[in-house]
């Protein structure tokens, strides 16, 4: 299938395999999302642009919130596809608050992502992310000892301690690729490549790379009228995909399946190592059930993460939703130069 790659392209994907394994050096986790296809963005900035069209989308986040050590997670994307350039552009800003330590991180990301049609069944989209990053203390969620009254039992008096909490404000290098034909992709991204000092106190804290693989295939179900999709023109298809990240010494596999039946979407994942870790302890985490609801060029999705680990369903699990508009910016007498999209699913 590759002998027809011209010499431009395949320098492009050799150049790419070649920095991926150069930058595999896994030394902190960031935050994530259950939904990771419903926020493509922060999943791999070659998502950028790969509806062929025009797309905004956000997503909300809150992991264990019966606890008070919850985190609070906000994401919000646009992007754009230029099909005479055959490129996609993308914005993407992320917040995340941790909820004990009054710890708040956010994010802004600009993304740019190629499209080289290899083959008649084989495109490859290449992308990169320039981010800035800012991460600060919330003093309003911490106590101090001057504000313990003795006589409630209770800390209700005002502090005397500086409102203002310390702060480091850092650049952030991202790449990543998707090889894709029109039931399959594979998918691996490297965010923080530069390793960037995110220590607010003054010392040495080095973030470490994040590693992402992720890959799913699209398997049509027979309607009886076109494969795939029914006579009215909705979809139905089941896809199994699967996830495996590396950040630091964490590592974790997401295992699932979408159920496609347009205007339903039903999914459910396993995630954690399906086997004990070397310390002897079960890395299971969490059960995820997904459904979503589309509409036209609306998409609206919720999850709930049934937590397995020692935590137990106590913590509250964790509540995610995602909605994602598409629209067309374009001429619409001018269709795609590339009418092939990643056929990944919408949550």
């Amino acid at each position: 299938m590759l002998y027809n790659l011209k010499r431009r392209n395949l320098l492009i994907l050799l150049l790419f395999v070649a920095f991926s394994i150069s930058s595999f050096e896994v030394k902190a986790q960031d935050p994530q999302f259950s939904q990771f296809y419903a926020a493509p963005l922060y999943l791999n900035p070659a998502f950028a642009g790969n509806t062929q069209m025009s797309r905004a989308g956000i997503n909300y986040r809150n992991q264990w919130p019966s606890i008070n050590a919850n985190f609070v997670t906000y994401s919000a994307y646009f992007d754009h596809y230029f099909d005479r350039l055959r490129s996609g552009v993308g914005l993407i800003i992320s917040r995340d608050e941790e909820g004990i330590a009054g710890l708040r991180s956010t994010s802004v990301g600009a993304q740019y992502a190629y499209q080289l049609r290899l083959t008649d069944q084989l495109t490859f989209r290449p992308g990169v992310q320039v981010g800035v990053y800012n991460r600060n203390l919330n003093f309003g969620r911490l106590t101090f000892g001057d504000q313990w009254d003795p006589e409630t039992q209770t800390f209700q008096n005002p502090t005397g301690e500086s409102a203002g909490g310390p702060s480091k404000t850092f650049l952030d290098l991202s790449f990543g690729g998707v090889l894709y034909s029109e039931n399959f992709w594979f998918g691996y991204s490297v965010f923080h490549l530069n390793e960037p000092n995110q220590s607010i106190l003054g010392e040495e804290s080095r973030l470490p790379m994040k590693h992402s693989f992720h890959a799913g295939y699209k398997i049509p179900l027979n309607t009886g009228y076109r494969k795939g999709y029914t006579k009215s023109g909705d979809e139905r298809s089941l896809t199994p995909t699967a996830q495996y990240k590396m950040q630091g010494g964490f590592q974790q596999l997401d295992l699932g399946l979408y159920s496609t039946l347009e205007p339903m979407v039903v999914g459910l994942w396993y995630r954690g190592i399906p086997f004990a870790t070397p310390n002897g302890f079960s890395a299971s985490e969490s059960l995820v059930l997904l459904v979503g609801y589309s509409y036209e060029k609306l998409a609206v999705g919720y999850s709930f993460d049934y937590t397995l680990s020692d935590l137990g369903i106590r913590s509250g699990g964790a509540h995610e939703i995602s909605i994602t508009y598409v629209l067309s910016l374009t001429d619409p007498r001018r269709p795609p130069a590339d009418k092939l999209v990643i056929p990944c699913p919408k949550f």
